[in-house]
């Protein structure tokens, strides 16, 4: 008779349980719930409009705004500059313009100048709030875009005026790629989701920050 080592058994209960779905299989980040959309509140965008004063950021407070499919813009401002002129921003929910201007005016102007001498003078983004879906993957989930509550970056111009791009320095294997890999690394200290091209297609060309669900560091 043939003889089964002591985990042989646990090891055919563990495969049951998990064909049977006692068990939950790991969910994709994109397809998991997502958490209810934030109430106005008066309290936090006082003391977050009074932490972009501190860090020098230059603001407008917007008024809330709920669309359609759910999305909206809460205790959201428009971000202008935070130690560099900041473009293409629209509604940003105020704790992650808070957390980019912070992002912005620290580790990102220490790279500019421990890669080439000089600081950003200004931060290209590709937008904010955008009432849409997660694009790239197989899912129905709302983006943080949809809530105000995500930035993408595509570029970086320094103060010579030269100008660096995801898009084409993230794979040049160069003093480019290295600076763009240290800023996800910053990033992703103070951001829950940080995605790059190491993550899919769809952001060939930019950065995506957000501060929903995480952490996730790609």
């Amino acid at each position: 008779m043939r003889r089964h080592g002591p985990f042989f058994m646990p090891a055919l209960l563990l495969l049951a349980l998990v064909l049977a779905g006692c068990i939950p299989r790991p969910l994709d980040r994109h397809n998991v719930p997502r958490h209810t959309p934030p109430v106005p509140s008066s309290a936090l965008i006082r003391q977050c409009t009074s932490d972009l004063n501190r860090l020098g950021a230059k603001y407008k407070v917007l008024p809330d705004y709920r669309g359609q499919n759910g999305c909206s813009a809460i205790n959201s401002v428009l971000l202008a500059s935070a130690g560099a002129s900041i473009t293409n921003l629209r509604a940003t929910q105020c704790p992650l313009a808070r957390s980019f201007a912070a992002w912005v005016r620290g580790p990102l102007q220490q790279a500019a100048r421990d890669f080439y001498g000089m600081p950003v003078v200004r931060v290209e983004t590709m937008g904010s709030y955008a009432c849409r879906q997660v694009r790239g993957v197989a899912s129905t989930n709302m983006s943080e875009h949809a809530y105000a509550n995500a930035i993408d970056v595509g570029g970086f111009v320094l103060a010579n005026g030269r100008r660096i791009t995801v898009l084409a320095g993230w794979s040049a294997g160069n003093k480019d790629a290295q600076f763009l890999r240290e800023l996800r690394k910053s990033a992703c200290k103070r951001f829950q989701t940080v995605l790059t091209p190491d993550y899919n297609a769809a952001h060939r060309d930019h950065f995506h920050f957000d501060l929903g669900r995480g952490p996730y560091c790609r």
